[in-house]
């Protein structure tokens, strides 16, 4: 394609070509490695990033993903190989303060289009996250930015149709300026991506608009833009790791919120343990249900893609809310 590559050596091409499958996303079906194709080769972060590489890119770009299907995201430690594989692919698509490690490589890498999701929109303070995101990028970051600024930045941005909608712009724009021979397909594909997630957006407001309560409870602060965009509140789990247990004190103020709010559920995620969710409704005596943060695609999602998996969201938070 006519977009220049940077020069590696051939150990760093073996290294990119032995990578395989194991770096794919779950919307990729494609084996062979970011950077050895005659389309536009993307490396994305994680699936939210690689999906709206393969909508808005169609036939004429491969897209591979750092992440595993099934893995942790902000798990992710980068390794040589992935490294040679951005440096030898076309452009780079992640999501800055989500994942340190993937941050670092893509800033000290040579590939010639980075596109940062995170730049695309605004990312809004919902307080004190009790997100192992958040903590973990403290710790690796922690020479470069203070508590408060992470903290105050929730990168969760995908779950909000509307959000998304707008990196998904911001995306085929960088698209059409990287690879200009096929901007008006670039272009086509995002117009048609963006309807579908204002539908979405459609979907959730009207599905929201008449419930019982407005208050969700889930181990993961995840939901933060969300629950902000159709009039609903977030109710993590304070202080938690997704495998530890709630202390006493905070099961009895979930307890005493579940019956002011009349909350019924308490939602858990695909990639982490339900332990947590299992033991709180236990002793709450509140029932339990699968809301995905869309980390990534595996087997147990409801749903095959983004917007399978988002509108079995819907579903169950209509459930949970008692949706009228």
């Amino acid at each position: 394609m006519n977009v220049r590559r940077h020069h590696i050596s051939g150990i760093a091409i073996a290294a990119v070509t032995a990578l395989g499958i194991g770096t794919l996303s779950a919307c990729s079906s494609d084996s062979a490695a970011a950077g050895n194709s005659d389309k536009f080769d993307v490396v994305a972060s994680f699936y939210p990033m690689a999906f709206l590489a393969e909508q808005i890119g169609g036939d004429h770009v491969k897209v591979s993903s750092l992440t595993e299907p099934g893995q942790e995201p902000h798990d992710l430690e980068v390794s040589a190989q992935q490294r040679a594989q951005i440096e030898e692919s076309d452009a780079a698509l992640y999501l800055k303060g989500l994942q340190p490690a993937v941050d670092e490589a893509v800033s000290q890498s040579g590939v010639k289009t980075k596109i940062d999701a995170a730049a695309l929109t605004t990312l809004e303070d919902h307080g004190n996250l009790e997100d192992s995101h958040e903590h973990e990028g403290e710790a690796a970051h922690s020479e470069e930015h203070s508590e408060e600024e992470e903290h105050a930045r929730d990168p969760h941005i995908w779950l909000d149709p509307v959000k998304y909608a707008e990196v998904a712009k911001g995306v085929g724009a960088a698209f059409e300026k990287a690879d200009p021979d096929h901007a008006a397909d670039y272009k086509k594909n995002t117009a048609a991506l963006v309807k579908k997630l204002d539908a979405l957006n459609t979907q959730f407001a009207d599905g929201l608009k008449n419930t019982k309560t407005k208050v969700f409870f889930t181990n993961h602060a995840a939901f933060g833009y969300l629950a902000e965009r159709y009039g609903l509140t977030q109710e993590a789990i304070s202080g938690l790791d997704p495998e530890s247990e709630p202390s006493p004190a905070r099961i009895k103020e979930l307890q005493e919120e579940a019956k002011a709010d009349g909350v019924t559920t308490v939602f858990y995620e695909t990639l982490v343990s339900d332990k947590t969710a299992k033991t709180l409704a236990d002793d709450a005596g509140l029932k339990t249900d699968v809301l995905d943060p869309l980390e990534g695609i595996t087997d147990k999602s409801k749903g095959d893609d983004y917007f399978g998996v988002m509108e079995a969201n819907l579903t169950a938070l209509k459930t949970a809310l008692g949706a009228k």
